[in-house]
Parts: C-alpha cells; sequence; structure tokens
C-alpha cells in the first residue's frame, strides 16, 4: 500500500513537472547563451596581439587560443617575425599558415598570397598556381590579388593589363610595367619612376628611333628624369615640346644643387613664375629663388610680376638685403604664417648675433606675431637664440626660463641639447664606457586611421601594409605632414631608410605648432637607429660610443648602406674607397664598402683617430669627418670654448654648418629618449 501511494505521488510530481520543462530548458539556453556572450565579450576584451608580444606568447595564442581569429593572427605574426630574423624558413612559415586561409576577412587573402609565395619558392608551380587563382576568385578586389595577377600573367598578357589598370601603383605592377619595356615607360613615369631599372627605361624611350610620342608624353617622361636627377636626360626627351609647368619646376630643383647650373635654374623658375602667375607652381618658383643667394636671384625677384613680386617670399628676399630690422618686421607681422618669414627672421637674427649686435637679435626673435606658428624644430632654434640673446643682455634668469621652457616641451635635438648644457641639466656622453649602446625601439601604433592599412602593421606585415598604402597614395596629399609621417614610417619598414628618413624630416618643418603628440612621433621615429649589431659592435672595437657612429650614419647615409655620394663616397658611413683601404690596410673597391658590418668598423676607426686629434673635442671630430682635419684646423678660435653655439654658426662651409648641428642633435637624441611632454592622450592604433 505504501509502495502503492509513493508512486503515485512520484507520477504526481512528474506530472506537475512536465509543463515546467520548456521553461526550464528556455532558462537553461538563455544562461549558455549569455555565458556564451559573456565569454566572447571577454575575448573580445583582450589586448590586441603586436609585434612587442613575445614569442611564447604569440606560439601558445597560436596552438591554443579558442578565437580562430586570434590564432591565425598568431601565426602571421610568429611568420612575419621568422621571415625578419633570416629570409624565413618556406617550411616553418607553411606550418603556421596551414588552415588559416578561411572566410571573408581579407587576412585569408594575405594567408593565401603567402602560402602561394611559399610553394613556388618550394617548387611546387602547381600548387602555387593553385593558390594564385584562388586568391583571384575569392578576394579580386584586395591589394594581395595584384601579386596573384602578376603571378599568372605571365602567359596571360590580358591579366598583366588587368594589373596595370586595377593597381597601377602596387609594386607588382610597377614590375610588370618594366618587363613590358617601351610600352611600360609611360605608366613607370606617372607611377614608379624611382622604381629600380625605370630610369633606364625612361632614358631608352626618349631615345632616337623608338616610337614617336606624343608632347604631352614627352613632357611626362622629362618630369620623371628630372625627379631622378638627370636634367640632361630631361631636356633631351623634352626636345622642342613646351614644358608643364610642373616639369618646369621639377628641371629647376633638380638644377639648383649644383653650383654650375644655379643660373640656369634661376632662369627657368623666373620664366615659369612670369608664363603662369597664378599656378602653384609659379609661387614655388617665387619660394625657390627667394632662397636663393645669388646677385641673380635677386635680379630676378625684381623682374617677377607684381603680384608674385608683392608675395611672402619675395618680399623677404628683398628684406634679406636690409640690415636694418624695420623691414624685417614688416615682412614676419604681414606674413607670419608664411616659411618664408620663419628663415627671414632666423637668417636675420643669426646675423645681428655673429656681429654680437644681440639687442638686435632679442628684438626678431621676440618678436610675437610668430609665436605659436613656427614647426617645431624650427621653434626650438628660435628659443634657444632668444635665450641667449637674452643672456648676453645680462637677463640672466629670462634666458634661463626661456631655455626651461624648451627642454620642457622639445627637449631633443642640437638646440634641446645646447639648452640643457648652458642649464647645466646635462650633456652627450663621448666615453665609449658609460655611453649607452643602441636599442630597438619597441613596436608603435601607425595612427593612420585606416583599419585595414593599421591591421596590417600590427600584425608586423609592412611590406603588405606599404602595397596597400601606395594603392590609395594618388588619394592622399604629399604636402600633408601627417601622411608624410605615415609614408615615411611605412618606407623605413620596408628597408627604405633614405626616402623614409627624408619624409619624416619633410614632416618635421611641416608639422603644424601644437601637434604635440605627433611631434613625439616624429622624434622617436627620426631617432630610431637601424644596423644596430653591426654600429655596437664597431663602436666596442675602436672605443668610440656607438651613438655617435648611428649620429654620423643618420646624417650621413639615412642608414642606407648602398648610397654613394657624387664625389664617391659609399655605404652607410660615407667612406671613400681610398681613405677605407688606408684604414683597413689593403685595398678594396667600393661593392665592399657597401656591407654595413665593414663600413660601419671603418667609420668608427676614422672617427675615432678625429677624436684622438681633437682631443675629444666632439664639435673638432664631426666637422673633421664632413669637411676634412685640415679644413678644421683653420677654423679654431677661442669662441669654441667661450660660446661654441656662435663658432659652430660661424663656420665658413654651411653644409659642415648644418651638418655638425644635424649629427650632435642626432647623438644628444640616441643617446636616450627625450619626448617632449604632452598633456595629450596618446596615439590610438586607429
Amino acid at each position: 500500500m505504501a509502495a502503492r501511494q509513493g508512486t503515485q505521488n512520484a507520477a504526481t510530481r512528474a506530472r506537475a513537472a512536465v509543463p515546467r520543462l520548456p521553461l526550464l530548458l528556455a532558462v537553461s539556453c538563455l544562461g549558455s547563451a549569455v555565458l556564451l556572450l559573456a565569454g566572447r565579450q571577454l575575448l573580445l576584451l583582450r589586448p590586441p596581439l603586436t609585434p612587442n608580444v613575445g614569442s611564447r606568447s604569440l606560439v601558445r595564442s597560436w596552438r591554443l587560443d579558442p578565437d580562430p581569429q586570434r590564432r591565425r593572427e598568431a601565426a602571421l605574426l610568429l611568420a612575419g617575425r621568422d621571415s625578419q630574423r633570416g629570409g624565413g624558413d618556406p617550411q616553418t612559415e607553411r606550418r603556421l599558415l596551414k588552415g588559416q586561409g578561411w572566410g571573408r576577412d581579407p587576412l585569408a587573402a594575405l594567408v593565401l598570397k603567402r602560402e602561394a609565395l611559399v610553394a613556388a619558392s618550394l617548387g611546387e608551380a602547381g600548387l602555387a598556381e593553385s593558390r594564385w587563382q584562388q586568391l583571384l576568385q575569392r578576394f579580386p578586389g584586395d591589394p594581395a590579388s595584384a601579386d596573384a595577377l602578376y603571378a599568372l600573367g605571365r602567359g596571360q598578357p590580358p591579366l598583366r593589363q588587368q594589373l596595370l589598370a586595377r593597381f597601377p601603383a602596387h609594386p607588382a605592377a610597377l614590375a610588370a610595367a618594366l618587363e613590358l619595356g617601351e610600352e611600360g615607360a609611360l605608366h613607370l613615369a606617372r607611377w614608379g619612376p624611382r622604381w629600380p631599372g625605370a630610369a633606364g627605361l625612361l632614358r631608352q624611350r626618349c631615345a632616337p628611333g623608338q616610337r614617336a610620342l606624343s608632347p604631352g608624353e614627352r613632357d611626362q617622361l622629362a618630369g620623371a628624369l628630372a625627379q631622378l636627377g638627370d636634367t640632361a636626360a630631361a631636356e633631351r626627351c623634352l626636345g622642342n615640346a613646351s614644358a608643364s609647368p610642373a616639369t618646369s619646376l621639377a628641371l629647376a630643383r633638380a638644377l639648383l644643387p649644383d653650383p654650375r647650373q644655379e643660373a640656369a635654374a634661376e632662369a627657368r623658375l623666373l620664366a615659369l613664375a612670369r608664363r603662369a602667375p597664378g599656378s602653384d607652381e609659379a609661387l614655388e618658383a617665387v619660394r625657390l629663388l627667394g632662397e636663393g643667394r645669388s646677385p641673380a636671384s635677386l635680379a630676378a625677384i625684381a623682374q617677377l610680376p607684381p603680384a608674385l613680386r608683392g608675395s611672402a617670399p619675395a618680399q623677404a628676399r628683398l628684406a634679406r638685403e636690409r640690415e636694418e630690422p624695420g623691414p624685417t618686421l614688416t615682412v614676419l607681422r604681414q606674413w607670419p604664417a608664411d616659411p618664408a618669414s620663419w628663415e627671414l627672421q632666423w637668417h636675420q637674427a643669426r646675423r645681428a648675433a655673429l656681429a654680437g649686435d644681440w639687442r638686435q637679435a632679442a628684438l626678431l626673435l621676440d618678436e610675437p606675431s610668430l609665436d605659436g606658428l613656427l614647426p617645431p624644430p624650427l621653434e626650438g632654434r628660435r628659443r634657444f637664440w632668444q635665450g641667449l640673446a637674452h643672456w648676453q643682455l645680462g637677463e640672466r634668469r629670462r634666458a634661463e626660463t626661456i631655455w626651461s621652457d624648451l627642454l620642457e616641451a622639445l627637449p631633443g635635438g642640437y638646440y634641446g641639447w645646447r639648452a640643457a648644457v648652458r642649464l647645466g641639466r646635462g650633456d652627450v656622453e663621448l666615453d665609449p664606457l658609460k655611453a649607452p649602446p643602441l636599442v630597438r625601439t619597441d613596436w608603435h601604433p601607425l595612427g593612420q586611421g585606416e583599419p585595414a592599412l593599421e591591421r596590417l602593421w600590427r600584425l608586423n606585415q609592412p611590406l603588405e601594409a606599404w602595397e596597400h598604402w601606395r594603392i590609395g597614395q594618388e588619394q592622399r596629399s604629399g604636402e600633408d605632414p601627417l601622411e608624410q609621417i605615415h609614408e615615411g614610417r611605412l618606407r623605413r619598414a620596408v628597408g627604405d631608410h633614405w626616402l623614409g628618413l627624408g619624409r619624416l624630416e619633410q614632416a618635421s618643418l611641416r608639422l603644424p605648432a601644437g601637434r604635440c603628440p605627433w611631434t613625439r612621433v616624429l622624434e622617436r621615429e627620426l631617432h630610431s637607429p637601424d644596423f644596430i649589431a653591426e654600429l655596437n659592435e664597431a663602436g666596442r672595437e675602436a672605443a668610440v660610443p656607438a651613438t655617435l657612429l648611428a649620429a654620423v650614419a643618420k646624417q650621413e647615409s639615412r642608414f642606407s648602406p648602398s648610397v654613394r655620394s657624387p664625389v664617391g663616397a659609399v655605404g652607410l658611413l660615407q667612406l671613400m674607397p681610398a681613405t677605407a683601404g688606408e684604414l683597413l690596410g689593403r685595398p678594396l673597391d667600393a661593392a665592399e664598402l657597401e656591407q654595413p658590418a665593414l663600413n660601419a668598423r671603418l667609420g668608427a676607426r676614422y672617427l675615432g683617430r678625429m677624436l684622438q686629434r681633437w682631443q675629444g673635442n666632439p664639435l673638432l671630430a664631426v666637422a673633421s669627418y664632413n669637411a676634412g682635419p685640415n679644413a678644421v684646423a683653420g677654423w679654431i678660435n677661442p669662441r669654441l670654448n667661450s660660446e661654441p653655439e656662435l663658432w659652430v654658426e660661424a663656420i665658413p662651409f654651411p653644409e659642415t654648418r648644418l651638418y655638425v648641428k644635424k649629427v650632435m642633435g642626432n647623438l644628444w637624441s640616441f643617446e636616450e629618449p627625450r619626448p617632449p611632454a604632452c598633456g595629450d592622450p596618446p596615439l590610438s592604433p586607429g
């Protein structure tokens, strides 16, 4: 009876539970969904993977992370790191990227491209072609597809034409244009005149006997050759055709650095300004004439059309001829935001300082109309000399305040160094036992704002990021300092230090005042060394600070081992083969000097000799590296010790004067990171 009653109770409870079952299931499912969602959110809140993450952590993420996207990112970071360390092992890369080409994410396109390249390197032509086909079918608009069109187009000319039309600035398109020979010359003239081998093809296309060119095509080819500095070939190519304003300006720019061609360059600039007075090129022509030092440039200013003769560059050039401050102050107050005014202020203040007229120097440098307008390097120069002028006038407390403010806002570079020395807050370290070694800087976000580009940069794919950048470069302003910063960083990341550092230096002179976070970026990027191991080893061997070697290498070659000067200097520290042979104890050719390690060793030995000759005086040693010790010996006077800044400004060779300031500023900044103080938040990765 009791058993039967218990069975009935159990049945009753079971029947009562049945209506609640859907509710329990719903609650259970909802709870699971909430947990899954919470777990997903926790995964998304983790910091992104970057090149700063250690290899062990990346391997763990690649193997064990529950997020497949993060596993793929870890694989790409590891593959990029392996490639940079020693050329990369194809089998290692294949193992890392296996199964990572899933989905519609653009990273899948990158994986397919890398798999195709690995297969090609291993001689697996069929697999490589299969991967290229998949890439082209699944991601026809992705920059990686340019490489697929190039690879598959070897025997299919229509695919090469698609490549040129769809991705004209992509390196694959430039390589294809070069292979096309005469037919690709105009493409290279527009999209890549500096592409290796392009210069010869441009000259060949202009040679007599080639297919006839229209005047517009001649102008395009001539403009490209002028950009390369080959003015003779540019003028031959132009022939009797009329040059466009852009080509005329490019020709004049290319001629200006040669003193023998200066008059011809100024004549071109004047003709351009008179022929197209309303064009942007005419304004730039007037600016270049205004920067001239010859009587011919001054005479050209007088022959300009009235509107251009009344512009800031022309009036600044005229004011520069007057020693009294009135005309200069008029220009500064009328055009305070124009670069011509900034250089006029410095030119006249420097002239007054060298003449000992500190009152006039202070008057010019204190002019308030330029306050807050100068780019950071020029503002640092103005503030230092403003402080020195007031110091010389006996206003010591005011001078110290100016220098203290300078060290707060712009502590790096030559003028940060001189302000620190004047205030007793530090000096460059030349003792090789005390000087710090060179170290590699951490990875930092690009800060450009395009998500696809930022992710490629974050995943240590500099070549892919650079190719992505090039595709959109026509839509960007080449004069925008922020774009120049991004381009400079991308170029350096792919090994183009020459143009990369050049873009960064241009940006520093164009960056508007008040952009402190970007000033910090520039300070860091301009003083991130390369060939660290080679320079550290050379410094140890020669008992010369590696930071000093890096300071010289940056100014000599921008860390470009294959660069050669017009007089025959070669490599990282720009050594003449004869001098290098003497240092090495045997003859050697220029090709040997392109080896960074050897060039650094020999450059360190020579710099060590200069330091010994001048009892460790860095100004004399650095000046001697540029101008030769015999020339420098004739410049020594009491100012060297009492007023070293004035001694530097009195160096009679403008090139050496700038060289000394640049190298010493590099040294100060390489020895210790000195970012300006900013109240702004750090730059985000976009």
